[in-house]
């Protein structure tokens, strides 16, 4: 026993912790329309369906796990995690889950979060409740809190109605669980991230950066998100995935 105890203790000391290490350079992807563009709103905004197409296969040809926030103690556990999240519930995001539907294989089991203005849902161009519904029951997609009307949460003070309303709305909607809420515009400050611990378990920002486990205060409620645009080209994107 004495001959293999200290060979065994080097690889836990030497390889595990760079292992570990490794995977906690984690990207959270920030979309929001997923279609043509038709010349209205913004342009970077959108990604083509074709692209994203040709982004998610990249992800599964490449070994990638598409975890959503349910799934975030996964993180340290699986092969090259990642999110996806989409914001404000557009109709087109369904795309995303058609595309989802004809990339996933067994070993490929695609995910994302969409976040969604819970005052919004039924618009004409917004996912209604049916669509929702549809969606969190596939276990495909999970729908969290983009708060009640999208305001800049650092300068109101009805923090009940658009943190605790969303969650409330979203989840008779779907009947799971909200557990995490994308601010506005990215915006937040110390009375936000109060607030919004009240409700959720995580809050994500649109600091451009990997999420990298740095131990620091309130983490989980300052999570990181990086864009993917309009002009993001796949070899741009394979970057940023890759963190090179």
């Amino acid at each position: 026993m004495k001959i293999f105890g200290i060979p065994v203790v080097l690889f836990i000391v030497l390889v595990l912790p760079h292992s570990a290490s490794a995977q906690l350079k984690v990207p959270i992807l920030i979309y929001h329309s997923i279609d043509e563009f038709s010349g209205k709103g913004s342009k970077e905004l959108y990604v083509t369906p074709e692209n994203f197409e040709k982004q998610i296969a990249y992800l599964r040809k490449s070994g990638f796990t598409l975890l959503t926030f349910e799934r975030w103690h996964d993180i340290s556990k699986v092969n090259k995690p990642i999110f996806l999240t989409f914001d404000d519930g557009y109709k087109n995001n369904w795309n995303v889950y058609k595309i989802f539907q004809r990339l996933k294989t067994e070993q490929f089991q695609p995910a994302a979060t969409f976040f969604v203005i819970s005052d919004f849902i039924g618009r004409s161009n917004r996912l209604s409740k049916a669509d929702l519904k549809e969606l969190a029951d596939s276990g495909v997609i999970s729908i969290q809190s983009h708060t009640a009307t999208h305001p800049d949460l650092t300068k109101i003070t009805n923090f009940s109605e658009e943190l605790k309303g969303s969650k409330d709305t979203i989840y008779n909607i779907t009947g799971k669980p909200v557990i995490a809420v994308a601010y506005p515009y990215g915006n937040f400050n110390s009375s936000v991230l109060q607030q919004t611990k009240r409700y959720y378990k995580f809050g994500l920002t649109t600091t451009s950066q990997y999420y990298t486990n740095l131990a620091v205060k309130d983490e989980e409620y300052l999570l990181p998100r990086i864009y993917i645009k309009y002009s993001t080209t796949l070899n741009e994107f394979i970057k940023i995935v890759e963190g090179s």
